[in-house]
């Protein structure tokens, strides 16, 4: 598996548990963060995964890295 996919996977991952936790978790109390704002953050860091991953295979560093 070359980095572009490992990219595009990870991310793809990471942005579908920010959205199960930004869509479920409004009510759930925990006591040092908000379990919503995290997905927001997992949500972003997976979109910047997602995009890194593309431009990745579109230039074909992938397999120079």
């Amino acid at each position: 598996m070359n980095k572009s996919t490992k990219n595009l996977l990870d991310g793809a991952a990471t942005f579908a548990i920010g959205l199960a936790l930004r869509l479920f978790t409004e009510g759930v109390e925990t006591p040092v963060v908000t379990l919503t704002k995290v997905g927001v953050v997992m949500m972003c860091v997976g979109g910047v995964l997602v995009v890194t991953g593309l431009y990745q295979r579109a230039r074909g560093t992938a397999a120079e890295l």
